[in-house]
């Protein structure tokens, strides 16, 4: 069984503003911490990469011409928020210790179907502006030799080729980039700033708010709890659904013609809707067209009408958005007190494709 690392919400996009400080690196929020190992071991030789399917930013890279280099591998995904908070810093270290002898490898290891194909994978490495080397792992070769099971995950490795240090989940930043440092002055850097980062993040990867009571919910019937509408599903196969009259804190239902697989709902008619009880300041939906590649055009609503300044950045004040490419999707972002709001979004176009409710 493969296990994943969840906080609250997940989602892609724009990264905050990004500086240097001193002493320590400064996060807020819930940083959903696994397991972080303080005191440097030799936990075994680094597994080799040749299990990708292609590289990004790079030749293929293994353990040989790694030789003699400090190495981070970070294991994310492009729609997982989890993977994409830690992302600013993994991108500044990056640069900042590149001349010190530090090569960042990320390991991108799909959860969706679609995040398993390389277009997909191309187009959010660039919109990320990540520019280090990304290995595609669409077929779980590195996540299994590695023996990993969160995401993000990250791994760092000494100039002799050995993982001595590992953290799982968001968070420990400053400790992290010690270590960093630690293992560069072992193999013979010197001259570093030892200053740590801090970053101050905005849009999508700001830290989630402080009262998120709605965990991440999947749309399909493989993973999906708090599904509501009368009936229940009807698995792989058409149905018109209607919305629960009443739903309680978590509850979601369906409204039209939806056909719900184990991974995803794919709306037949036009329209249709999702509704969602929830408790937090942030609400992103993980969605998508189908294959056909059509734009979906879609509309929010809170609590029966238009967001207003409680939008997302992926949806107009009004609530109007276009569903274009599968990624996540931000939808709300609440500025006032937080409570428990009904969400709505009904899509005005047949074909979307949806996956999965995050929140922040």
């Amino acid at each position: 069984m493969k296990r994943f690392f969840f906080s609250w919400s997940r989602i892609p996009n724009i990264l905050g503003v990004v500086g240097i400080v001193g002493a320590a690196a400064i996060t807020a929020g819930w940083t959903g911490n696994v397991e972080s190992h303080p005191a440097l071991a030799d936990e075994r030789p680094m597994p080799d990469m040749g299990g990708a399917i292609g590289w990004l930013n790079s030749a293929p890279l293994n353990r040989k011409s790694l030789r003699g280099k400090i190495v981070l591998v970070d294991f994310w995904t492009y729609t997982c928020i989890n993977s994409l908070r830690p992302l600013p810093y993994v991108k500044i270290w990056a640069a900042k210790y590149k001349d010190a002898g530090l090569v960042v490898i990320g390991v991108h290891t799909p959860e969706f179907s679609f995040e398993k194909e390389r277009r997909n994978v191309e187009d959010a490495v660039r919109d990320l502006n990540v520019t280090y080397p990304v290995a595609i792992d669409s077929n779980y070769e590195i996540w299994r030799a590695f023996n990993n099971e969160y995401r993000p995950a990250q791994y760092l490795i000494d100039g002799k080729g050995r993982i001595r240090y590992h953290h799982f989940g968001e968070g420990d930043y400053g400790d992290f980039e010690r270590v960093i440092q630690e293992l560069l002055r072992e193999n013979g850097a010197t001259g570093l700033n030892e200053s740590t980062v801090s970053i101050i993040a905005d849009g999508v990867e700001a830290a989630p708010g402080g009262d998120v009571q709605s965990p991440e919910t999947y749309v399909g019937y493989g993973q999906a709890h708090g599904f509501a509408s009368p009936g229940g599903f009807d698995w792989d196969s058409r149905k018109t659904y209607r919305p629960p009259a009443a739903p309680s804190l978590n509850q979601w239902g369906l409204g039209g013609s939806w056909n719900v697989g184990s991974e995803s709902a794919v709306l037949q008619a036009a329209p249709g809707k999702v509704e969602f009880r929830f408790h937090a300041r942030d609400l992103h939906m993980v969605i998508g067209p189908t294959k056909t590649g059509k734009p979906v055009r879609f509309r929010v609503k809170l609590d029966g009408a238009p967001p207003g300044p409680d939008c997302g950045i992926d949806s107009a004040p009004a609530g109007d958005g276009e569903v274009r490419e599968p990624r996540l999707y931000q939808l709300i972002r609440q500025k006032g007190q937080l409570e428990d709001r009904t969400f709505e979004i009904e899509f005005l176009d047949p074909g979307v494709r949806a996956f999965a409710f995050t929140f922040g």
